[in-house]
């Protein structure tokens, strides 16, 4: 039998003057989520704030409850699976309506990753728009779930024969999906078979983009917690310049042992 901890943290970084990135942190939900703004002005902090608001508010309101859903579900998906593919593209069509009522919100939009396990644990399921990315620590090895919406990335994957120098000359902050940037959104599924002992780790590219995959799993096998490790890949992206705002969700798969209870009477 398993459970789930959780915890995260954000960061302004060293260089930006506001934070962009918000996070959601709700085990009533078994939901985690960070996502990464982008937009004029404040407009990012906004766009990923109400991204993360609204999956949390859908959740309320639906989970539970014989609630309509703004989307129908599909049969084929299982059920944390439908909850995070319309929780998504919810907060994309708040964003993107939103963004056209005022001139400073136009265009605004936001990165997220988020993961929502089953009832038993068992599972996790993964969904994500954006660069902002899913790690799986398991056995000493880190593996990334999520494949970036990236022009670089999207060259790789879909145009091999792309040799290394001419991905190289690429621009690298290009991204090709976000949420709120158009009316309805393609959201990425991954769900995983969950162990005793795996880390999840959601994070914005304020991490991945500053802190190679060796150091951040190396970081969070020597921590001991999991906000120690929130602090410690914190302070890694900073230490290597703290250009961008960085924000980390760590979710930790646990058996449960139950204590043995002692027979009455006996002495210990």
């Amino acid at each position: 039998m398993l459970r789930t901890r959780f915890a995260g943290m954000t960061d302004t970084g060293l260089l930006r003057d506001h934070n962009e990135d918000n996070l959601l942190v709700s085990p009533e939900y078994r939901i985690v989520a960070v996502a990464d703004g982008m937009g004029g002005h404040r407009s990012g902090d906004v766009a990923s704030q109400l991204a993360v608001s609204t999956l949390e508010d859908f959740l309320s309101v639906t989970v539970g409850r014989d609630a309509t859903w703004p989307f129908p579900a599909d049969p084929n998906l299982t059920e944390e699976e439908n909850y995070v593919v319309t929780g998504l593209r919810l907060a994309n069509r708040r964003i993107f309506d939103r963004s056209l009522r005022t001139l400073a919100d136009f265009g605004m939009g936001t990165t997220i990753v988020t993961a929502m396990f089953s009832k038993d644990n068992t599972h996790v399921t993964i969904g994500h728009v954006g660069d902002s990315r899913c790690y799986r620590l398991r056995d000493g090895a880190i593996t990334q779930l999520t494949r970036d919406h990236s022009l670089v990335s999207d060259a790789v994957h879909m145009a091999p024969w792309m040799t290394e120098e001419e991905v190289r000359q690429l621009p690298t902050n290009v991204i090709t999906r976000a949420l709120g940037i158009r009316e309805d959104v393609l959201v990425d599924l991954v769900t995983d078979e969950t162990r005793h002992g795996d880390v999840y780790l959601l994070c914005s590219d304020g991490l991945s983009g500053m802190v190679a995959d060796d150091q951040i799993l190396e970081l969070v096998m020597s921590s001991e917690s999991l906000e120690d490790a929130c602090k410690s890949l914190i302070d890694r992206a900073n230490y290597f310049g703290g250009t961008d705002n960085t924000t980390v969700v760590l979710a930790r798969a646990e058996e449960i042992i139950e204590d043995l209870k002692r027979p009455p009477g006996l002495s210990g």
